[in-house]
């Protein structure tokens, strides 16, 4: 089983990133549960704005649209800024509109049979808004999104530490993110996209 997790920080390495810590914190116990998982940081790629699965030019995102079609398990991971996802997970998603046009040789949604979740940090709220509106997108493309696959950290209102910066709240966030991998590799072992009926067509 593979588990590929989409690092949306706006942080380019070798920069520390908080985002990083909390998903390693799911990729240590989606290892523990029998996943391979690998884990991009998007920023260090150039990933041009679009929505064609080539965006022709130097464009790396094929390279990564091919890394999640080969995963059973994609997580998104992203910092919050403005209340608001990263404008690197927002452009991921944009990025993966173009799944919407591919199907298997059943007629299938080419995301049918993998799950989803969400990691997200940030010393501020907006966790909640980011799970949903993150969530929306993947369900709308076909991806499941188990029960409780997703973690969060944030200090409450106002500026603060990073979650490398302190040990606040890390034994809630920390606890949940283990339970969510546990769920995206539960569902994982038995969804498959024959699960889901072929969709009519529209022509």
């Amino acid at each position: 089983m593979k588990a590929l997790i989409l690092n949306c920080t706006l942080k380019p390495s070798p920069e520390t990133s908080s985002t990083e810590a909390l998903a390693r914190v799911v990729i240590a116990e989606l290892e523990k549960g029998g996943a391979k998982t690998e884990l991009v940081r998007l920023v260090d790629l150039d990933i041009r704005p679009g929505v064609e699965s080539d965006m022709g030019d130097g464009d790396e995102w094929p390279g990564v649209r091919e890394k999640i079609l080969a995963a059973e398990i994609v997580v998104f991971a992203t910092p919050t800024w403005l209340g608001q996802m990263s404008s690197v997970c927002l452009r991921a998603l944009e990025r993966m509109d173009a799944f919407f046009a591919e199907t298997d040789d059943s007629g299938r949604p080419v995301m049918f049979g993998k799950v989803a979740g969400i990691v997200i940090t940030g010393n501020e709220d907006g966790a909640h808004n980011i799970v949903a509106t993150v969530s929306q997108g993947l369900i709308d493309m076909g991806f499941t999104i188990p029960a409780q696959s997703w973690t969060y950290w944030h200090l409450g209102p106002g500026p603060g530490p990073d979650y490398v910066e302190t040990d606040q709240g890390h034994d809630y966030s920390d606890r949940v993110g283990r339970n969510a991998a546990r769920n995206l590799i539960a569902l994982a072992k038995v969804l498959k996209p024959d699960t889901y009926p072929v969709p009519e067509s529209g022509d």
